[in-house]
């Protein structure tokens, strides 16, 4: 298998000229990290990815995960992403040095990850869930359960999860019944069920530190009763050994793709003893996971751009290698004598490639964008820049989980189909691929709660704000691409999609102002795929004016096919992508309401 399944000279260019994540570190706490340090970080993953996880990819789809006796059986390469990646520093590389961390920006570890999520996406989940787990005990847990609990987890001896879903409840988690039943030796008795535990459980760790959601009795009905406590598979002992602490592997969920990664049903307290041990405040629980909640969907972004990247990848080594059919001459005939060409010379599979391209580099893009908004918030000592890029995160974080996932799948299907017959052939990897990044719109909040989201909260909060600031940083772009003669064309465009954007919010925006939220938010998903377009437009047209401006410098860090591929891939996305939001937009200010049931039913 070629190991070409990421593009890091493009990955280092959006990381360290488009983003510029020198400015990172001149902040303090970044102040012990230069870029040459993190170039051997991310170099140093890359040959691990290389070595322990691209060769398994396949294998480990071929050889899933499966239910066996209590507990669940995986690829033996888990036990290696756990144990070298916390050696490596992979789970704890964002903690503070207090913790055991590197304090490195969070920026550059996703870009890290994301070379081993695009190397074989079955593996990193366990590392990162474990490194969201401990940074909640970190952040929220006394003093003793990190003491007991976050030194093995960032080794990778122990693993973590989070567990929110019941089978009753789904993802309305003001619904979830897991009970906590104080006790006066200060925990607390855990019982109910979780679904969908991804890591769950498996025979690599020597324990599981699930952060489990669930209400103590008495609490408060919905959301505002909810607390968060630590429940280990096994209990630690005061001298170090394990006790079962009730906490049952009822089945792992197989799986259409992402094979390799346990997804388990986990039973609590059957057996009346499964101990509990509140994280921070009772009743606070849903507000702490958030925490770990913004960092999961940018995972989920991350992970789905990686499987974009490696797919394109994977089709385009193809089409390089593949001979089938022979260009049109000028009659408008084949020339029978001449030898077969390419696939990559017929414009309708250049067309697929250049899409595949435009989601895969644009979703990158995309993700390390609210990973420099995560790191500018952790380290800033100013309250107005913490405001300004809460709110910028807040307005782009179901974006960014969502495209990748949406787009992305788009992307990976057109990279099946430059394959043709072989696109469905198990002999191929893209069909692993499609079915891998399947399951990502649905992780995490499926695409419609992330667009209910988006239009119900994101966009209302501070009487509109963060779509204010968010429009304000896209105007900047617009702006440095008016003085290009090439791109401002391509600047008014996007202008016209934002004043587009505004006409769409006034149009809803009277719905909910007169409490018909149902009808606000009836195509809220429509308008996700609006505004995603529009951001994506913005993060290309950034590319193409950065690859315009090295273009003229006598000193280019890459080549100049490498900056003109970028302008060209950005005029590529405006032809072909953002024309779809004028459809979008018809359908959005339409006064047909077509999907909210009345008395008579009609769908049959």
């Amino acid at each position: 298998m070629s190991k070409k399944y990421v593009d890091l000279e493009t990955l280092k260019y959006i990381l360290y000229d488009i983003h510029k994540l020198k400015d990172l570190l001149e902040r303090e706490r970044f102040e012990d990290h230069d870029i040459e340090s993190l170039n051997l970080f991310i170099d140093a993953v890359k040959e691990f990815s290389d070595r322990e996880l691209y060769p398994y990819f396949r294998e480990m789809d071929k050889t899933p995960a499966y239910y066996k006796e209590g507990t669940v059986i995986v690829h033996e390469q888990v036990k290696t992403m756990m144990l070298q990646g916390g050696e490596m520093g992979v789970i704890s590389a964002s903690f503070d040095y207090e913790a055991g961390g590197l304090q490195m920006p969070f920026t550059a570890l996703q870009a890290a990850v994301y070379i081993m999520d695009a190397a074989n996406n079955n593996l990193p989940g366990y590392a990162g869930l474990t490194s969201g787990s401990a940074e909640l005990i970190i952040e929220f847990g006394n003093k003793k359960l990190n003491e007991i609990y976050v030194p093995k987890m960032i080794s990778g001896v122990w693993a973590g999860t989070m567990c929110l879903t019941e089978p009753q409840a789904g993802s309305s988690l003001s619904d979830i019944t897991t009970k906590a039943t104080p006790t006066e030796d200060g925990y607390y008795k855990i019982s109910g069920q979780k679904i969908f535990i991804s890591g769950g459980d498996h025979q690599h760790s020597e324990n599981f530190v699930h952060l489990v959601l669930a209400r103590i009795n008495g609490a408060p009905k919905g959301t505002k009763g909810i607390s968060l406590f630590v429940v280990p598979k096994n209990r630690p002992k005061a001298d170090g050994t394990l006790v079962y602490n009730d906490v049952m592997t009822v089945a792992d969920f197989q799986k259409m793709g992402q094979r390799g990664y346990c997804t388990t049903h986990l039973g609590f307290g059957d057996s009346d003893d499964c101990r509990g041990w509140l994280v921070g405040e009772a009743h606070k629980g849903l507000n702490q996971m958030f925490l770990m909640m913004n960092g999961a969907r940018i995972a989920v972004g991350r992970g789905a751009a990686a499987i974009t990247m490696a797919a394109y990848r994977a089709s385009l080594q193809y089409a390089n290698e593949r001979p089938q059919g022979r260009k049109l001459t000028s009659t408008g005939k084949k020339n029978p004598s001449e030898s077969p060409s390419l696939i990559i010379e017929h414009p309708d599979v250049r067309r697929m490639l250049l899409l595949q391209k435009s989601i895969a580099e644009g979703s990158l893009s995309l993700v390390l964008l609210a990973s420099k908004y995560q790191d500018i918030i952790t380290t800033s000592i100013s309250k107005e820049e913490k405001e300004k890029y809460n709110l910028l995160l807040e307005m782009i974080i179901p974006i960014v989980k969502t495209f990748p996932s949406e787009a992305g799948a788009a992307s990976v299907d057109n990279g099946l189909q430059v394959l043709g017959g072989y696109g469905f052939c198990t002999d191929f990897v893209l069909q692993q691929y499609y079915r891998d990044i399947r399951i990502f719109s649905l992780y995490e909040g499926t695409t419609g709660i992330q667009s209910q989201d988006l239009l119900g909260r994101k966009v209302t909060m501070q009487n509109g704000k963060g779509l204010a600031l968010l429009a304000a940083e896209i105007m900047q772009t617009i702006h440095l691409a008016s003085k290009e003669d090439d791109l401002k064309k391509y600047a008014l465009v996007l202008v016209e999609k934002l004043k587009l954007s505004q006409k769409i919010v006034d149009h809803l925006m009277p719905f909910a102002a007169k409490g018909n939220y149902e009808r606000y938010l009836a195509d809220a998903n429509l308008f996700m795929e609006y505004m995603s377009i529009v951001v994506l437009g913005w993060l290309w047209l950034e590319m193409a004016v950065d690859a315009k401006t090295a273009l003229s410098n006598t000193d280019k860090r890459y080549s100049e096919d490498f900056y003109e591929s970028k302008i060209h891939t950005m005029k590529f996305y405006f032809k072909y992508e953002v024309p779809k939001t004028n459809s979008l937009a018809e359908s959005l200010m339409s006064d047909q309401v077509l999907t909210i049931k009345k008395d008579k039913e009609y769908i049959l």
